[in-house]
């Protein structure tokens, strides 16, 4: 457990280098999609594996201004989201 622990330390370490407190967030240009990000913390989980820091959309009602859905981007990684906003959710059952 005291390795775990150590590992995710200095995961944590390594990743606070590699997102800097400054935001390198560009405003959206879809009307829809103007809140903020969120910041999400770097945690470790009851399994023990550490996940890194992250951004993600602020919660609201609209599937639209996803990362994920089409035709948006994540503007911290680039990739274009790939989900039909208007697609029936999929609970997998």
């Amino acid at each position: 457990m005291k390795i775990a622990i150590a590992v995710a330390a200095l995961l944590f370490c390594s990743t606070a280098l590699a997102f800097p407190r400054t935001s390198r967030y560009r405003a959206p240009t879809h009307k829809s999609a103007r809140s903020a990000p969120v910041r999400v913390s770097g945690h470790v989980t009851r399994a023990g594996t550490y996940v890194a820091p992250s951004y993600r959309t602020a919660p609201n009602q609209t599937k639209t201004d996803n990362w994920s859905s089409k035709p948006n981007v994540n503007p911290y990684n680039g990739k274009a989201g790939m989900k039909d906003p208007y697609a029936a959710p999929s609970y997998g059952h």
